[in-house]
């Protein structure tokens, strides 16, 4: 008996590492994959938002340069031929005068449509850009949960979920644009210390010595 459940053990052992292997990379690959949804859906989210303003400049705009409605010239109808042709010549001018007012018009509805796209896109920057700034200005390493509620308090206006931000978080990793470490059970994230500015420290050391 012990002899034969000795190989059977084995066997299970490495069906065991290589089943916990596969499920390690399958959860990664979910992650980078919800990271990329994420930033998809901020994106998305800041395009709705600078097409509703859009197209509230656009209405307000569309407002105040409606030209106003020409009065009825009640003695067209009995007016003689030749003061016609003068009423006609008068309102072509009318219009041609309309036309170069509404031109100017046109190029200022752009010019603001244009700034409040790029001052939307200002105040309204990706999760992925709040997450990096926030690790940039932390000296120590923070886990999702203070990230997500540091970000919420920053952001009020902003739903931000600290799954979503754990996810973020994450997909930077990845990509190598931010560290992560564990302390026991719990998990946290820092900004990649660059390696000139480590090199820059060190040499800077000697000198204050010296001094």
């Amino acid at each position: 008996m012990p002899e034969t459940a000795t190989p059977a053990t084995e066997l299970a052992s490495q069906y065991l590492a290589q089943v916990s292997g596969d499920l390690e990379a399958n959860v990664k690959e979910q992650e980078r994959i919800n990271a990329e949804i994420a930033t998809l859906q901020e994106q998305l989210a800041a395009l709705q938002h600078d097409h509703n303003v859009l197209v509230n400049v656009q209405q307000a705009l569309g407002i105040s340069a409606a030209p106003a409605a020409p009065a009825a010239e009640p003695e067209s109808a009995t007016v003689p031929s030749p003061r016609r042709k003068k009423a006609n010549a008068a309102a072509g001018g009318k219009q041609k005068a309309r036309k170069s007012a509404v031109a100017p018009r046109k190029r200022a509805a752009g010019k603001l449509a244009g700034k409040a796209t790029g001052d939307v896109k200002s105040a309204q920057p990706t999760l992925v850009e709040l997450i990096r700034r926030h690790l940039a200005e932390q000296k120590e390493p923070r886990s999702a949960a203070e990230i997500s509620t540091a970000l919420g308090q920053a952001h009020p206006d902003r739903d931000i979920a600290a799954k979503v931000v754990r996810v973020t978080i994450e997909g930077l990793v990845a990509k190598s644009q931010a560290e992560r470490s564990k302390q026991g059970r719990s998990v946290f994230y820092a900004a990649p210390v660059p390696e000139s500015t480590a090199a820059t420290e060190t040499e800077a050391q000697p000198e204050g010595a010296d001094r």
